[in-house]
């Protein structure tokens, strides 16, 4: 089974991103039960404004992501919250994967259908939770399932505070949670790879 992270960090490699340090938690979870991970730092790649899966340009790299995108049982979309709202880099991901509302497999399934889908997020402020639902909801349209607790965070509250790598209360938690999205994204994706689901009914 293969996962993909889509790193929304706005920092470009090799700064030390809080966003991955966390959803690290998840994927040496993963790993640890066999899954292949593989990790897009989406910041790093010049994606194009657009709704299409296809080249929008010379250079568009969104194509590349969409195979890997495609190759993956598991997706986790990891944001920064920044003015309580997801990244603009998650916000150019989510609406290039809009295309795929109208993708289909050979059997007329949504190209979504039977992957799951998880978020990490984090930020010295407050408003995870509105990230993950603005996140989750958009991947529900598209066709992903979201197991319950499919997500982990770090957030200090209200005003400034530290960032994750910089210490603070409520690592522990992040941490456990973490571990919690990973076993529950694993255990509803091997669910539906042994009894999938299949096409919409007419």
């Amino acid at each position: 089974m293969k996962a993909l992270v889509i790193n929304c960090t706005l920092k470009k490699s090799p700064e030390t991103s809080n966003t991955e340090a966390l959803f690290r938690t998840v994927t040496e979870h993963l790993e640890k039960d066999g899954v292949e991970v593989d990790v897009v730092r989406a910041v790093d790649l010049d994606i194009a404004p657009g709704v299409v899966s296809e080249a929008v340009r010379e250079g568009d790299a969104w194509p590349g992501v969409h195979e890997k995108i495609l190759a993956s049982e598991i997706l986790v979309i990891a944001s920064p919250t920044w003015l309580g709202q997801p990244s603009s880099v998650a916000k150019r991901v989510l609406e290039r994967m809009d295309a795929m509302l109208s993708e289909t497999d050979d059997d007329g399934r949504p190209v979504a259908y039977n992957r799951v889908a998880g978020v990490v997020v984090t930020g010295n402020e407050d408003g995870a939770h509105h990230v993950i639902s603005e996140i989750t909801g958009g991947l529900q349209d598209i066709g992903y399932t979201i197991p319950g607790q499919a997500w982990t965070y770090w957030n200090q509250g209200p005003g400034p505070g530290p960032s994750f790598l910089e210490g603070g209360s409520g690592h522990d938690w992040s941490r456990r949670t973490g571990r919690a999205m990973a076993a529950n994204l694993l255990g509803v994706a091997q669910a539906l790879a042994a009894r999938p689901l299949g096409p919409p009914p007419e």
